[in-house]
């Protein structure tokens, strides 16, 4: 069993899962298929999918069972998981028997909880909708989720009323330790600016650490997507001040995609808004690049005038923080990590956090509210110590 891309004359794309013999496996191609199509799910989102239906599909295989019986032991796929590395998980493990784990005392794990519940994820859904469309048992679905109360929930993602409301929980969850997130330090952020040699780097780079935009998005905006007016209604768009709208477009050359469906509206401010017009001089020297309706284009290396692809955002983050000095690396999502926190110890509120960032579910944003330890220091050095407060005298 192993993951395929799929390449459909329309020019789209999503991925599938073949089996020994290069066949399309029906359950899980009519799963990833309704997951790209009929829910507008991103390609790489059925890449990560037909990955983990694979693993599973491969555990049955490998021990005898069929995909039904695997999840009726779905505890057992659990452990395999945790335990089974790439010579006997992969497509390429030899041998009949390779299903079978041999890990001494105290090995450490082949996979982390949160990666174990991701695949546990994908998989599930496919049961699910074999489930919806006939293709499977609906005694299949009890053994994977049980009914429970919301009150595990955040209070924004509870139901609105404030009644005791009832939902499906997963039965099969390893419980992932709480880390903080991984952002990039103020003092970072301003060395990769000092560190850009380009007008076009810093703008990327900004846009990413105080508009909280992914690399996708980035390589994906248009120059009509950004509105740098006081007042856009002469370009039709009733949003005031400066701004820029966040559009999933499936037919980018780049490969560049938004990832959620939803479009958003990013305000700007004045230092972005500085840079843009920086850019657009550098830029105008350019001659190829006057005809692209891309924002960030090659204007150095490569075919000039071209939009940049996704992948170039990393060569670039790396390049600075190489010229910086940084001890590690720079990624691109540290710095969206970083606004996202900025944007929480400014006092914005959950909801506000999910909106700029374009989270589908507020629950995914409720990351930024676990501060990090220099954070929590903060809040203790800003309490107002007695001696100051005048009880204590010497």
């Amino acid at each position: 069993m192993r993951a395929f891309p799929v390449s459909l004359p329309s020019g789209q794309r999503y991925w599938t899962v073949l089996d020994e013999d290069l066949q399309v496996v029906g359950i899980a191609d009519e799963y990833l298929r309704h997951q790209r199509f009929g829910r507008d799910g991103a390609e790489s989102t059925t890449k990560a999918y037909a990955y983990s239906i694979a693993l599973f599909l491969r555990w049955c295989a490998r021990t005898g069972r069929s995909w039904q019986a695997g999840v009726e032991q779905f505890a057992l796929f659990m452990t395999w998981l945790a335990h089974a590395g790439p010579l006997a998980s992969g497509v390429d493990a030899v041998g009949g028997a390779s299903g079978v784990v041999l890990a001494g005392p105290g090995a450490a794990p082949a996979r982390c909880p949160s990666r174990i519940n991701g695949v546990l994820t994908a998989v599930r859904g496919m049961v699910v909708h074999a489930v919806a469309t006939g293709n499977g048992s609906a005694g299949l679905v009890s053994m994977l989720y049980e009914v429970a109360d919301d009150r595990d929930l955040p209070p924004e993602a509870r139901n609105d009323e404030g009644r005791l409301a009832w939902r499906m929980r997963a039965r099969h969850r390893l419980r992932e330790p709480e880390t903080t997130i991984d952002r990039a330090s103020d003092e970072q952020i301003v060395a990769l600016l000092r560190a850009c040699r380009s007008a076009r780097d810093r703008l990327i780079v900004l846009l990413m650490a105080r508009a909280g935009l992914r690399r996708g998005e980035v390589c994906g905006l248009r120059r009509s997507d950004v509105h740098l007016l006081v007042d856009s209604h002469r370009l039709g768009c009733d949003v005031a001040r400066a701004h820029l709208h966040v559009v999933r477009r499936e037919d980018n050359p780049n490969e560049a995609w938004a990832k959620s469906r939803r479009q958003r509206v990013v305000p700007l401010d004045f230092l972005v808004v500085q840079l843009f017009d920086v850019y657009e001089f550098e830029r105008m020297r350019v001659a190829d690049a006057a005809d692209s309706d891309f924002v960030f284009v090659n204007l150095f290396r490569g075919k000039l005038g071209a939009p940049m692809r996704p992948d170039t955002i990393g060569e670039l983050m790396a390049a600075a923080s190489r010229r910086a000095g940084l001890d590690a690396r720079i990624r691109p999502h540290q710095l969206r990590h970083a606004f996202g926190s900025n944007v929480v110890d400014a006092g914005a509120g959950i909801d506000v956090v999910a909106d700029l960032l374009g989270h589908v579910s507020v629950a995914s944003s409720q990351v930024y509210l676990h501060p990090d330890s220099s954070r929590l220091r903060a809040a203790v050095d800003a309490v107002p110590s007695p001696r100051e407060l005048g009880a204590v005298t010497r």
